[in-house]
């Protein structure tokens, strides 16, 4: 299908739907307002096809050696095939018992942006907010990884920066290639001199440039970023609906010791649509907020929110081809999310005893609380707070995790009580587990359990994941 940039009404033109980046373009120059048109999402003939082979080493078949297949993703054995061998790989993939899953590779299609007119203001107002002035960057540790459309590497503010890594070639020429640049200076600008500073100044910055926003590319993207374990994953886009392949990357680099950051979306004027990955399980889900500390007008509400972070008037850097002067200003999730990104990468590197679960914890768990107390649906647990996260007590680990989730034979053996279940709350439930309870530590049959849940992200169909902890009764 045509995954499009995700069109939001307001200050600015939008970006966004697979992988549709959650930013809105800048003011125009005359300090007018631009409203794009919807955009629509539909069939894309001729798609490339994604496989996951059942079996290691299936790369070795001679259909696939023929067919030119390019592998995506070594860590969930996928392959890109392309559309003109696709029914013919498949097909014999299928009749060889090698075929775990097949699904049309996904892309999107950006909307026309606009430059702003002085792009170095309004300043840097979401420094102070988050608290990044009131404690000292730490030197390079923890990476973070944006996988976007690519870093201009002969931006002013990148072309002599230290500790930057580009996982794959950066190819930055046309005007919607700016958002890469743009979220990664959110991240990493460095203190020097020019322009404007990132979250996390001093970051070990690294870039996967993602070409046209594919699926196959996202997944090559994540599997790259995870390879060298403890790490931190930007993704400032997505796409509607749920994708099985996406799921299991994201688990597989929680495994490794990756955490990813996801922006919630910029679609709550039409309704709040669900995207992935910020839906997923295991990702850190980011809304956004504006200077008054409420929730901005186009950030998505939704279950699966874990914090907010600034997301209006953010000033960044772009090409110059996009902006003679190499600036802007933006609003979106697009840009709250690396600054959590960046702000986790920050904690982690300080306080390196976290596991990934408990780094997660700690960045909801330390966020300034604002709204309706508690968790809502707007802002998460609060607004990030980078001071606060470096002195969070460090919360219990989670053994469970990344894989925790139950999987039941008959879904409606398990009930609950004690809380509402339409939305994320803490729950009792009781699992009748003469049906069948598979999980990490293997298959458990027979007698009665009790379960801690927590029910957390939303999953397709409408449910909750249940992030549990089986005992005996």
């Amino acid at each position: 299908m045509v995954l499009s940039f995700l069109g939001l009404k307001g200050r600015s033109v939008t970006i966004g739907v697979i992988l549709a980046a959650f930013a809105l373009a800048p003011r125009s120059a005359a300090g007018g307002f631009v409203h794009p048109t919807r955009p629509t999402v539909a069939a894309r003939p001729g798609a490339a096809v994604l496989v996951q082979l059942s079996v290691p080493g299936g790369g070795l078949s001679p259909e696939l050696r023929a067919a030119h297949a390019r592998l995506v993703s070594p860590a969930l054995n996928v392959w890109r095939v392309e559309a003109a061998q696709a029914k013919r790989v498949v097909a014999a993939l299928r009749a060889e018992g090698l075929l775990a899953r097949a699904e049309r590779d996904r892309r999107l299609v950006p909307f026309t942006h606009l430059s702003s007119g002085d792009p170095l203001l309004p300043q840097e107002w979401w420094i102070h907010d988050v608290g990044d002035d009131q404690t000292e960057p730490p030197p390079p540790g923890v990476p973070v990884t944006v996988i976007d459309t690519g870093l201009d590497l002969s931006h002013p503010e990148f072309q002599s920066r230290p500790n930057t890594t580009a996982l794959n070639p950066q190819t930055v020429v046309s005007m919607d290639d700016f958002h890469g640049t743009a979220v990664s200076s959110v991240v990493g600008a460095p203190a020097n001199g020019i322009g404007l500073v990132g979250v996390y100044p001093q970051a070990a910055l690294q870039e996967w440039d993602f070409d046209e926003g594919s699926l196959s590319e996202l997944l090559a993207g994540l599997d790259a970023a995870s390879k060298r374990a403890r790490g931190v994953v930007n993704v400032s886009s997505g796409f509607f609906g749920y994708d099985a392949l996406l799921e299991q990357a994201i688990d597989r680099a929680l495994h490794r010791g990756t955490i990813v950051v996801a922006a919630v979306g910029n679609d709550r004027e039409s309704g709040s649509r669900s995207f992935v990955p910020a839906s997923l399980p295991h990702v850190l889900t980011v809304g956004a907020t504006n200077q008054s500390d409420r929730v901005a007008f186009f950030s998505n509400r939704s279950a699966a929110l874990d914090l907010a972070a600034p997301g209006v008037d953010i000033p960044v850097a772009v090409p110059t081809f996009y902006d003679p002067s190499g600036y802007a200003t933006f609003d979106g999730t697009s840009f709250s999310a690396p600054l959590v990104a960046g702000a986790a990468a920050w904690v982690w590197t300080v306080r390196s005893q976290l596991d990934p679960t408990q780094l997660e914890d700690v960045m909801r768990n330390s966020a300034r609380d604002v709204g309706r107390k508690g968790w809502d649906a707007d802002t998460g647990f609060g607004i990030l707070s980078i001071p606060a996260a470096l002195a969070e007590k460090v919360p219990p680990k989670d053994p469970q995790e990344p894989n925790d989730n139950v999987n039941l034979v008959r879904p409606h053996a398990v009930t609950a009580s004690g809380a509402r279940l339409s939305t994320p709350a803490r729950v009792r439930a009781r699992l009748d587990t003469t049906e069948i309870v598979s999980g990490r530590n293997g298959t458990r049959r027979g007698a009665f359990y009790f379960v801690d849940a927590f029910l957390g992200k939303r999953v397709a169909g409408g449910g909750y994941s249940l992030k549990v902890s089986v005992s005996r009764r």
